[in-house]
């Protein structure tokens, strides 16, 4: 009998994986993303140099650098599946069940749990989010007035506003509020040495783990006995179909909630107030009809921050894409921030552009299934902390920010701001 066997694939001249490449500037990335976009739009690369765990069996991935690529792995979703991580390395099974929810399953299981967790977004529960959302950048803005001009902007603002939201959806007691979001932060930061602090990634994520799940799990019993009118009272009774989210669910969403909930509005609005000190044209631009001007606005600001750089899926056949064939059980890696820089699709992307419009950046992902079920609130709370910032603090300025370390989130740890 006659066997043949797979070739093996070379991987790209063009460096993706690297600690060095994650290290360098955006506009540095950019140049390669360019590269690629133009001759390689789907190309084969390493496994990241930074990976949670060190598989030596892991041949490595595809990248996909082209908007409308993206589109078509996010939109396939019967061959591009997600519940073997979003993430370029494989982790293991059980810390994507804790950790991920919905967002690393495939349908029947993620149909079913999105839509409960959609159903605990009432119309009321979206009205009371609001109305938070409001409050607590108001009294943000005034708390970082009080600290005065040369404070981190981070500390005193970006971060503050994801967190009092969350803690108000979900009732999260005030004593555990710091706690709560520096395991969050921790859980996108296992490649961050400042996170690690010499420990073993998987230790870190482990003990923030359960840390978030002990937290949601009193919750959880909590709201049980005594219903409140927060998220997690509508979490804990939400039925579809007979169906209810159990204990362990409910957790496992409470993380990704901490997660998600936190980065893409904590990031944006860190790299948004760079990018109006930057352009301040746009800023005056803004200012003359804020209420008109910010729906706009907002979708060029996480267009140009794009806070989740990077996400995975992983080939249920063979699919024919960019001129290359992907092979069932392979890897696919969308670079959203390669995407939202495409020149194919959007005018000197380099450009803040804050008319910009249409804007079909992939800031929230590419569509299909798993289109950010929080992209309501992240565009509230935007609206809300540059609608105070600009009215409040219209002179306020960024420093030069320092960067989170890593290929997932395009974190920003500290940047002083001027006002």
């Amino acid at each position: 009998m006659v066997t043949t066997s797979v070739p093996q694939r070379s991987y790209d001249a063009v460096d993706l994986s690297s600690r060095a490449f994650w290290s360098s500037t955006t506009a540095e990335r950019e140049r390669s993303f360019a590269v690629l976009r133009a001759e390689r739009p789907v190309s084969w690369h390493p496994p990241v140099e930074d990976a949670v765990l060190d598989d030596p069996d892991d041949p490595g991935y595809w990248a996909v650098t082209r908007h409308a690529d993206i589109a078509t792995v996010s939109r396939t979703n019967e061959v591009f599946l997600s519940g073997k991580g979003v993430q370029f390395e494989n982790i293991p099974e059980q810390v994507l069940e804790t950790t991920q929810s919905f967002l690393a399953m495939d349908p029947p299981r993620h149909t079913t749990l999105r839509k409960l967790a959609t159903a605990a977004f009432t119309p009321r529960q979206i009205r009371r989010i609001e109305d938070s959302i409001k409050a607590s950048a108001k009294d943000i803005v005034e708390e970082l007035k009080a600290a005065g001009s040369g404070v981190d902007f981070v500390d005193h603002c970006a971060k503050k506003l994801p967190l009092r939201t969350l803690a108000d959806m979900v009732g999260i007691p005030a004593s555990e509020r710091e706690q709560v979001a520096h395991a969050a932060d921790a859980l996108v930061s296992t490649n961050d040495p400042i996170y690690l602090a010499g420990r073993n990634p998987l230790e870190v994520m482990f003990e923030n783990v359960t840390y978030l799940h002990q937290v949601a799990g009193e919750l959880t019993a909590d709201r049980r006995k005594r219903p409140g009118d927060d998220l997690f009272t509508s979490l804990v009774h939400a039925e579809v179909d007979g169906d209810r989210l159990s204990d362990a669910e409910i957790a496992a969403y409470f993380v990704l909630l901490a997660v998600a909930g936190n980065d893409t509005t904590r990031q944006t609005t860190s790299h948004a107030l760079k990018a109006l000190t930057d352009f301040p044209g746009q800023r005056a631009w803004l200012l003359e009809d804020f209420d008109r001007r910010i729906g706009t606005a907002v979708e060029e600001f996480v267009r140009y921050a794009t806070p989740v750089m990077t996400f995975r899926r992983t080939a249920a056949s063979d699919y024919e894409l960019g001129g290359q064939t992907i092979r069932a059980g392979d890897k696919v890696a969308m670079f959203y921030t390669s995407g939202n820089w495409d020149t194919e699709v959007f005018n000197d992307p380099d450009r803040l552009d804050l008319s910009r419009d249409p804007n079909p950046h992939v800031g929230f992902g590419g569509g299909g299934q798993h289109y950010c079920l929080g992209t309501h609130v992240a565009r509230a709370q935007l609206r809300a902390i540059f609608g105070e910032l600009l009215h409040q603090l219209p002179n306020i300025e960024a420093g030069d920010p320092e960067f989170l370390a890593g290929s997932f989130i395009h974190g920003i740890r500290a940047m002083p701001c001027t006002f």
